[in-house]
This record gives structure tokens, C-alpha cells and sequence, in this order.
């Protein structure tokens, strides 16, 4: 299961700041289940103990530097325990899913309905093909606030984060799931009329208004469908594993 996972997405697709692969546990041990998420914390593994899965599988690591202490002085610390506890397996595929091809901006592009994808900011790892973001074309121009609303609806956001509304058809959309503004450049570069991300600066919003489109819809928002893709592959690679989809809300910001 880790191999099909890693064949997919490389470790060396990480980021230098990274922890990405095997968290916690032996990956000897036959798969019962493999529950599929974002993140995880003390309900996921609640919820993995609930279905029997002794496989974790999420996007963001649980461990993202070395542990001092193993008590119950923080979530992180708790999760270890209890996934010890219950001899659960937990492997994060990362910043080296953001970057693979086919990866979490794919995914996104996918759900936004864009044609002709392709990565930007391309780079090669190690002689694979990688990217930070993933640009691609509607199938028709739109106006900028009916391009808003499309976004909203198909990522099921209560509010989009954007700079002034852009005075022209919108068609060349970049994507970079997550934490993007490094890439407003890069999409600028690209030809792209609008940019979609997770999460900004507040600075970085200056200096685009009438040349790119922003429209920021959260973290936890922009790659909640990356579990469609962990679970793509083990449907492909390992077909007989039960696969379970978290059905826990992972998102620690609420919009009231």
C-alpha cells in the first residue's frame, strides 16, 4: 500500500521542509482498512478504532518535527499514543502529492472542470516531472463574479476571499491548492486571468487588481478532495483493501 502510494508521489517530490510517508507504526502488517483524509487528530483515529481500519492515510502529516516526549501534553502526542495503542498505521502523502503530477491541484482542476492542464513552475525531480501549480482553461470565457460563484459552488465554500472584480473574460485559471501566494508571479507569467488558493497574505493581495483574478477558499477547503485521489490509487494498486472515506470535518476554522 505505502509503495502504491510512494510510486505515485515520490518522497523526493517533498518540499525540504516536509515530513511526508510512514508517521507512526510497522507497515508489515496486513491492511483491514484504510481510512482516507486531510488531516488527522483525535477524532480520525476515533473514527479509523470505529471502522476497524488500522490504516491511516491523510494528506497533511500528523508529525511535522521530532517529538521530545511522548505524554498528553498536545494532540499530536495523543495521536501517537492512540494509534499505538491500537496498532493503526499512519501515512501522510504531502507536499509530494502537491507537486505530482495527477496530484492534488490536478484534482482541484478536475472538480473546476478545466481543459488542457499543465503544470507551472515545472520542475524536474530526480528525472520526474513535478510542478507547485497546475494551469488549464475553461471551456468558455466567464465574467468574474459568475467565475466566483462557480468556485464557491463546486468547493462548497460560504464566502470567497478576492481582490477587485477583473474587468475581462476570465479563461486561463492557475490552481495551487493550500498555501499559494508563491505562485501569483509564476500564474501572471502563465497567462492566467485568474488565481485560486487556499489561503494568502494579506500584502500579497496588493499590486494584481486588473491583471489577475485572486479568489482564496480556504485550506482545508481547496484540497478536501485529495482523498479521491489516495483513494483512486489503492482502488487501482491494491484492489482488494477496504477503503473508507473520513467522514470527520478536520477543518479547525469555522466562518460565523
Amino acid at each position: 500500500m505505502l509503495s502504491a502510494l510512494e510510486r505515485f508521489a515520490p518522497l523526493p517530490l517533498q518540499e525540504s521542509w516536509d515530513n511526508a510517508g510512514l508517521q507512526v507504526g510497522l507497515t508489515e502488517a496486513e491492511v483491514s482498512g484504510a481510512l482516507l483524509c486531510l488531516d488527522v487528530n483525535e477524532k480520525i483515529v476515533d473514527e479509523a478504532v470505529a471502522k476497524g481500519c488500522n490504516l491511516i492515510v491523510s494528506h497533511h502529516p500528523l508529525l511535522f518535527r521530532g517529538l521530545k516526549q511522548i505524554s498528553d501534553a498536545d494532540y499530536v502526542q495523543r495521536c501517537v499514543i492512540k494509534a499505538i495503542k491500537h496498532d493503526i498505521v499512519v501515512v501522510s502523502m504531502h507536499t509530494n502529492m502537491d507537486n505530482a503530477l495527477d496530484g492534488v491541484n490536478w484534482k482541484i482542476a478536475e472538480h473546476l472542470g478545466l481543459k488542457d492542464t499543465a503544470f507551472f513552475a515545472q520542475k524536474m525531480v530526480e528525472d520526474i516531472e513535478a510542478g507547485n501549480g497546475v494551469i488549464g482553461s475553461l471551456p468558455v470565457p466567464m465574467v468574474a463574479d459568475d467565475f466566483i460563484l462557480l468556485v464557491k459552488k463546486q468547493f462548497g465554500v460560504e464566502c470567497a476571499m478576492c481582490n477587485e472584480l477583473l474587468r475581462r473574460p476570465i479563461q486561463r485559471v492557475a490552481i495551487c491548492g493550500g498555501a499559494g501566494d508563491f505562485l501569483l508571479g509564476d500564474a501572471l507569467v502563465q497567462g492566467a486571468d485568474a488565481f485560486i488558493t487556499g489561503e494568502m497574505h494579506y500584502h500579497q493581495y496588493f499590486g494584481y487588481e486588473q491583471r489577475l483574478q485572486i479568489c482564496v477558499i480556504g485550506h482545508y477547503q481547496s484540497e478536501q478532495f485529495t482523498s479521491e485521489i489516495f483513494r483512486d490509487i489503492i482502488l487501482r494498486e491494491c484492489p482488494g483493501v477496504r477503503i473508507e472515506m473520513a467522514e470527520t470535518c478536520t477543518n479547525p476554522v469555522y466562518y460565523l
